[in-house]
């Protein structure tokens, strides 16, 4: 299935690297204009690489307050804004006991906190254009998962949020969704940013690993080019589970 989104203005969050950047890339590739967000500085790079369609915007999301602003400046630069990914994110294991509110509030801040405000500041702009919202979830949202328990809580947020903005607009032009990715190929695993804390119990660990081999980001951003698309007209207030298998049984 070929999708077109010519004409169409998307803002895709955690844009530098990793899932952010495919999605930013296969919006791209299916003729998009696209504004990528990221706290990174390499954000401009990837969008210089993308052409004079794309516009990189450096921000840090758990600075809820300047939500609002980076919708301002994607609609701005292009005049309009049809599509919101929410795909930036952070995670870490750590025990319970370890955790410090200074650490929990930043990853609830940009993991949940952001998404709502981005939503908030783009749904006048989505409702015009008859457009969407993706956000980003996790397996780990519907699973518990040891040594995770802020990050398993932000992503049980954001499917709840999903699915609570998709009633309140339930008679509205706009269509609201999640993906749920479990294991991906990013620099967020592959750079042992995502370890487990001294002492875990490995056994807990290796109950969530799931089956099937890690997905290549590229292939969970064909998913949410599919959600944010004509192509799903009755898809709202869903989340779409690509976890290799794993809550499979």
């Amino acid at each position: 299935m070929k999708l077109d989104f010519t004409g169409k203005v998307v803002l895709v969050t955690g844009a530098a690297s990793g899932l952010g950047k495919a999605t930013a890339t296969a919006f791209s590739a299916a003729g998009a204009s696209v504004f990528l967000v990221d706290v990174q500085e390499g954000v401009q790079a990837v969008a210089s690489e993308l052409g004079p369609k794309a516009a990189g915007h450096v921000a840090d999301l758990s600075q809820l307050d300047k939500c609002a602003d980076i919708v301002a400046a994607a609609v701005a630069r292009f005049g309009q804004l049809d599509v919101l990914c929410n795909v930036a994110g952070v995670a870490w294991m750590d025990h319970v006991a370890n955790v410090t509110p200074q650490r929990w509030h930043k990853l609830i801040d940009i993991n949940l906190g952001a998404l709502f405000f981005l939503s908030q500041a783009a749904l006048p702009h989505l409702l015009e254009r008859n457009g969407a919202i993706v956000n980003v979830a996790s397996s780990a949202g519907t699973q518990g998962q040891a040594y995770m328990v802020p990050y398993s809580a932000s992503k049980a947020g954001v499917i709840g949020m999903t699915k609570a903005m998709a009633m309140e607009f339930m008679h509205k032009p706009v269509r609201i969704n999640a993906v749920a990715p479990a294991g991906m190929k990013t620099p967020m695993t592959a750079g042992g940013v995502v370890v487990p804390p001294e002492g875990a119990e490995m056994d807990l660990i290796v109950r969530y690993h799931g089956f099937r081999e890690m997905a290549e980001p590229e292939s969970i951003a064909n998913m949410i080019l599919f959600a944010a698309s004509d192509a799903a007209p009755n898809l709202h207030g869903s989340c779409l589970g690509v976890d290799q298998g794993q809550l499979a049984g």
